[in-house]
């Protein structure tokens, strides 16, 4: 598995009963996760707790006083990097904890190919609040290309450089969609060294085209392979809310780019620790290749 276990401000203190308990610096949520089957003891009272609705979505409930935004720093391999949380809409926070061992991953790939001299251009797609956009620009990326449809996930990403002082690295931010931006990539000749992508189980396009992740993701890595340099880092795909299991991801990285490139893939759990008993909460799945 892949654990994100180097957190300080943030902390998994306990899960179960389909509900975690989490510290986002000095603020206790409560939130539910569908992995936590396990009973659970008795909890103190968090500062704010999500409630699903019976007819779909849900709101939070504020028991303690917890501003409209605040921040939480991680300590990776290329410093400290800082990211604006806020409550949102289906129980989010604007970060997933988790990830810190993918950007632990990427930061580390593209340093060693910095120090060697390489300039590494990275691609990131579908790629919410930009957490592993501030990752790599940090790693010293020469360019890092940020694609998400949604111009407010762009808002807080834009927001997330600033706070961990890479605004003016050469970080794109762009609102469209992936496929459609990676057809016009490809016309247009562009490269990338690494390539991230974090696709929904379930989405549609500007013009109503359906995605499910189960039919096309394996089109989606071939149509991105064809991004590749000659020369690739890594490539990263993350499954969050899906039921594919993580070796379906080793096997269309294994499929597609061990052929062309050589290297391997690997794919596992991403899980976060709890701090209050021993068990470990699967967050989700990330297959990776490298060369």
């Amino acid at each position: 598995m892949y654990l994100a276990d180097q957190w300080q401000d943030y902390q998994l203190i306990d899960a179960g009963e389909g509900e975690k308990l989490e510290r986002w610096g000095g603020y206790v949520i409560q939130r539910p996760d569908p992995q936590a089957i396990w009973p659970r003891g008795s909890w103190p009272a968090p500062d704010a707790c999500y409630h699903r609705s019976n007819s779909g979505g849900g709101s939070w409930q504020i028991k303690h006083p917890v501003p409209h935004a605040w921040s939480v720093g991680y300590d990776s391999p290329a410093g400290r990097l800082t990211f604006s949380l806020e409550l949102m809409g289906f129980k989010h926070t604007g970060l997933f904890p988790e990830q810190a061992a993918n950007w632990d991953f990427c930061i580390k790939l593209i340093q060693n190919a910095v120090r060697s001299g390489r300039f590494v251009r990275v691609l990131n797609l579908f790629a919410y609040t930009g957490a592993a956009s501030v990752a790599c620009a940090a790693a010293g990326a020469e360019e890092v290309v940020h694609l998400d449809a949604s111009k407010n996930m762009n808002a807080r990403a834009r927001e997330n450089l600033q706070l961990s002082g890479h605004a003016t690295k050469n970080v794109r931010l762009i609102s469209d969609d992936a496929l459609k931006f990676v057809a016009r990539e490809q016309r247009r000749g562009r490269k990338y060294d690494a390539i991230i992508m974090d696709p929904p189980a379930y989405g549609r396009g500007p013009s109503g085209e359906l995605w499910k992740i189960e039919s096309d993701l394996y089109s989606l890595v071939a149509q991105c392979m064809r991004l590749l340099s000659s020369q690739p880092l890594f490539f990263l795909i993350n499954a969050y809310a899906t039921a594919l299991a993580p070796t379906v991801l080793g096997n269309v990285l294994d499929l597609l780019l061990c052929p062309a490139y050589g290297g391997t893939a690997s794919a596992e759990e991403l899980c976060l620790p709890a701090s209050a008993r021993r068990i470990l909460l699967p967050c989700g799945a990330t297959g990776r290749w490298v060369p």
